[in-house]
């Protein structure tokens, strides 16, 4: 993996390593953790408990909501159960405390987290967020949330459910998941130890997670038969994988997918991610296939995150039982968990990309990198995407990487939904929206890159700044539309724009601005789609 700063040889290999980047800097700050001995529930009230399959939970109220934190979906994946399908997770006498969130998995970046401590092996965990009004019962809509990272980086602890679930009368709940080549690793010699023949045990963690939320999200007032699946840039491709996962059938009924259109993250077949896996393993030391698995079970972790730091895993493959087909393939075929989408991006998707890995690019380099880029098709996209019309050759390259990659593939992929299931598509445009902290570089405009949105959803703060009222008014419109479309499947919300579905009229696309919040019909035409649909794929 090149570092920030480096010049990449072509817009699909900057693209693909800065995905890699995505959580960088949100990751470089140690979880967030709740006081290890918090006050009592507001107004000296006795604080929230609930049970479940495993035992008691003691949460705590907090900011008008209730949380339950580091909670175990799933037994340590540790020791003998590294790179084992996720196994339940024990059960526990009497209350266990929940107020203090879990360690991120291992993080496979060369900028993982700061804090070791805030790191672990043994991180199958989850949060869960609920009005303080909820009880057993109440059947609430539940969203569950995946974070992003390219599969190899993030924890949920990042994305705090509170806000939303006391604004919306909803049930948050926020996992971690294994990541890199621990979440992802597809040895012939893995798969055959489990029922699926997989070695995707990421994507496994998240089914184990629905399970739990199955059988116990009613403990804490929510319905599991309204489960909203969500998920934003890697997370977005954990929902792509799910939509075509036959054992995720019926476990949720509603997905939604941030900045990670089906059609763009692809999945590997079996060979490639063997090809991969292989690679991975040797640069581990273990070498003989017939001890591949006892090798790398024996093996530190921090040798497994030294052989990955320059393979980063390619997510989730297809082709095994778990994971039969391409999710793109499936969803295109019919052959899905079909439940009604909610889909979109950002504005300008990729300047966060190219402000980690080209902030300074000249017009000379911008013209050379897209001839070499697009070879006979170069002089057309230069001419499409001149520099003069954009400010710099930063915006321009940014251009022309949000517009081929990130914009059209979302319009593409909500046209394979859109047919089969109610289908609804925004694009988030907030002119001054912060960056991730850190991640600003001085006199470049960051605003609706990839991430921006999130800050707006959750309690996120690692935002380089906080909102501003009229951004804050923004959320709570965009909250209340979410949690709409978890609810009913339709983000039908009183006093609010319209969100017409998709197949009412081709092309239609909610526009969220803190001003003018509208429909549009022109995203295909502002992010020149039909000129890109011409263009040989450049999949990630």
């Amino acid at each position: 993996m090149k570092r920030p700063g480096n010049r990449l040889s072509s817009a699909r290999s900057l693209l693909g390593t800065a995905l890699a980047l995505v959580t960088l800097l949100a990751s470089a700050l140690p979880a967030a953790a709740s006081p290890s001995s918090p006050p009592a529930s507001a107004g000296g009230s006795p604080r929230p408990v609930v049970t479940v399959a495993q035992g008691g939970l003691r949460g705590q109220s907090r900011d008008g909501a209730q949380e339950f934190l580091g909670v175990p979906y799933a037994a340590p994946p540790v020791g003998d159960a590294r790179l084992r399908a996720p196994q339940p997770p024990p059960r526990w006498n009497g209350v266990r405390e929940a107020v203090q969130q879990a360690p991120a998995c291992l993080q496979f970046s060369p900028f993982g987290l700061a804090d070791p401590q805030a790191v672990s092996e043994d991180c199958l965990y989850l949060d869960v967020y609920r009005p303080r009004t909820a009880r057993t019962g109440a059947r609430l809509p539940v969203i569950l949330w995946m974070h992003g990272g390219a599969y190899s980086q993030g924890t949920g602890t990042q994305f705090g459910g509170r806000t939303m679930a006391d604004l919306t009368q909803s049930v948050v709940v926020s996992i971690n998941y294994r990541l890199g080549q621990l979440g992802y690793l597809a040895l012939p010699e893995l798969g055959r130890e489990n029922a699926r023949s997989s070695g995707s045990f990421g994507l496994m963690d998240q089914l184990a997670a629905l399970q739990w939320t199955r059988q116990n999200i009613g403990a804490f007032g929510g319905n599991p038969g309204n489960v909203t699946i969500s998920g934003q840039s890697a997370g977005s491709g954990s929902v792509c994988a799910l939509l075509s996962a036959p054992s995720a059938a019926g476990l949720f009924h509603r997905a939604v997918l941030q900045s990670g259109p089906c059609t763009l993250l692809r999945t590997p077949d079996g060979a490639a991610a063997e090809e991969q896996a292989r690679s991975f393993a040797a640069r581990a030391g273990c070498t003989v296939a017939a001890e591949a698995a006892a090798c790398l079970r024996a093996a530190s972790g921090a040798a497994l995150v030294e052989a990955a730091r320059t393979l980063p895993t390619p997510g989730p493959a297809s082709g095994d039982g778990l994971l039969p087909l391409p999710p793109a393939q499936a969803i295109g075929n019919g052959t899905w968990n079909k439940v009604p989408v909610l889909i979109g991006s950002t504005r300008a998707e990729a300047r966060f990309f190219v402000a980690l890995t080209q902030p300074r690019l000249t017009a000379e380099q911008y013209t050379a990198q897209i001839l070499a880029d697009y070879g006979v098709a170069g002089p057309e996209v230069l001419a499409r995407y001149p520099v003069a019309a954009h400010g710099s050759p930063y915006l321009a390259l940014s251009a022309v990487m949000t517009d081929s990659t990130f914009a059209c593939h979302t319009a593409w992929t909500a046209q394979l939904f859109t047919p089969q299931v109610p289908t609804y598509v925004y694009e988030f445009d907030d002119p001054q929206s912060p960056t991730l902290a850190g991640a600003q570089v001085p006199g470049l405009d960051e605003s609706n890159a990839h991430s921006a949105e999130l800050a707006y959803l959750h309690d996120f703060t690692m935002g380089e700044r906080p909102l501003t009222p009229v951004q804050t008014a923004l959320g709570t419109r965009m909250k209340r539309y979410w949690a709409a479309f978890a609810r009913s499947g339709a983000p039908v919300v009183a006093g609010q724009t319209p969100w017409p579905p998709a197949g009412a009229a081709p092309g239609t696309v909610l526009t969220l601005n803190p001003s003018a919040t509208r429909t549009t019909s022109s995203f295909g035409e502002d992010h020149q789609c039909s000129f890109w649909r011409t263009q040989p794929p450049r999949p990630l």
